[in-house]
């Protein structure tokens, strides 16, 4: 057992602490809010992820985790401090590390035993190095102190699962001390662990994600192409999925990636390799396919509607994926904007993810549009003239096809997560639009009355 500091409660700190105390460890994590570390002692998570409360609630009862903002008190003493904050976007594509100088600097002025420090966020790659040796420049007592790369692969809605049942760990290190160490704490877990220096463990977290953004970005061109030539995508896909060299994930054709990782992961590598005088081609593609690929159902509904000024619109899902409340990058906050600008009544669900999504738009009026939250997706269709999907929660994916018919006064539907079948949605007589695939749509059945509305270019 080894008593262990992780600086940050977001996903990639409350997470690790979580998992570290549910397999034996002493665990104190650290926030600067106040009230965020009362709610975590109360066993309440300030993120929505599945199981997290439940383990939180188990191991503070037992004894083996703790929430502070004293981080004096939770690093002097400590064995290995983890460092789980975050490390933003900026302007230009490249990682802001001001929070990790900053938790940086706390350890050095602080620690006063030997201690292993363990930076898990996402930093490009050297970025290991420079926190060595920053914390050296600024040490105040004679302890010994490493500095190791021990990124996370995680996915958010799934993160207790895939700390405790991993692929693989990734371990980086520059002497046998930090990875014996390392490799004692993840022992518990009995997962496969890889050990290689800290430059190749960063640049392992970065070509992983890079990847699989890769792949959703083919996908997503290739379906844009699907739908040119007449091809079906999942019939594309599924043909693919046999092939072992490619496998069934990440193959499923939407609009685009969104989220805390894939959006920054890409940008980040694409600028560092840039500052080095290599141009990532590949990377900068899946860039731009993603960004235009958010908006593609705007453009097709554009192109079917004279306005969207003084329509009612359904909006399913606001998250970037389910299982999670986090809207980093997620496809609703570039298309409502859009609507709301055209002047669209929109009403809009989220099983979670709807208070987040008030604090950037306030029900009510927006620009020239207004905006209503509802609980239920039968309240955001009843009336509707035209219905987008964003997010594949279950509660959405379980409205039944004859139900938009139903429901909505002009049952149009655009699908940016492809849940439905083509078959089901034709035999309900609904127009539907989604990605890479045929649109069904029987003329006989349609006519939007949008004439008394005037007429404005999308």
């Amino acid at each position: 057992m080894y008593i262990i500091a992780v600086a940050g409660t977001g996903y990639v700190g409350l997470v690790a602490g979580v998992c570290f105390a549910e397999i034996g460890h002493q665990v104190t994590c650290v926030d600067i809010d106040e009230n965020k570390v009362n709610l975590m002692k109360k066993g309440i998570s300030p993120i929505y992820e599945a199981d997290l409360g439940d383990l939180m609630q188990k191991n503070y009862a037992a004894g083996k985790i703790d929430y502070t903002t004293d981080y004096r008190s939770a690093y002097k003493n400590a064995d290995a401090i983890f460092i789980g904050v975050g490390t933003p976007e900026q302007s230009d594509g490249s990682a802001d590390l001001s929070y990790i100088a900053t938790v940086a600097r706390q350890i050095a002025e602080t620690i006063e035993n030997d201690c292993l420090v363990v930076v898990k966020s996402t930093v490009p790659v050297g970025t290991n190095d420079k926190v060595e040796q920053f914390i050296k420049d600024f040490l105040v007592n004679d302890v010994k102190v490493e500095v190791a790369s021990n990124p996370e692969f995680l996915a958010q809605g799934s993160a207790v699962h895939d700390t405790l049942h991993a692929a693989r760990i990734i371990i980086g290190t520059e002497s046998k001390w930090a990875e014996e160490m390392l490799m004692k704490i993840y022992q518990p877990f009995n997962l496969p662990i890889v050990s290689v220096n800290r430059r190749s463990a960063e640049m392992i977290k970065y070509a992983a994600n890079d990847f699989l953004a890769l792949k959703i970005s083919y996908m997503n061109d290739i379906a844009n192409l699907c739908e040119s030539v007449g091809a079906d995508i999942q019939d594309v896909a599924r043909g693919m999925s046999f092939d072992e060299r490619i496998g069934s994930k990440f193959l499923n054709a939407g609009i685009g990636y969104g989220g805390s990782c894939f959006p920054k992961d890409t940008k980040a590598l694409e600028y560092l390799a840039r500052q080095d005088g290599y141009e990532l081609r590949t990377i900068k593609a899946a860039i731009g396919v993603n960004k235009d690929q958010k908006t593609m159902l705007y453009k097709k509904a554009c192109r079917r509607l004279i306005t969207f000024n003084g329509l009612k619109v359904a909006v399913l899902g606001l998250t970037f994926k389910p299982g999670t409340d986090d809207l980093r990058e997620a496809p609703s906050l570039e298309n409502v904007p859009l609507l709301l600008e055209q002047g669209a009544d929109i009403y809009a669900y989220d099983p979670v993810g709807a208070d987040n999504f008030k604090n950037k738009y306030p029900a009510g009026k927006n620009s020239r549009g207004s905006i209503t939250y509802v609980d239920k997706p039968e309240q955001a269709l009843e009336g509707a003239n035209v219905c987008f999907i964003f997010t594949e929660w279950g509660e959405i994916k379980a409205v039944e096809p004859g139900t938009y018919k139903e429901q909505m006064r002009t049952p149009l539907v655009y699908d940016g997560r492809n849940i439905y079948e083509l078959a089901d949605m034709n035999e309900a007589w609904v127009e539907y639009y989604s990605i890479g695939r045929p649109f069904i749509k029987t003329s006989k059945e349609f006519s939007i009355a949008i004439s008394e509305v005037a007429a404005i270019k999308c």
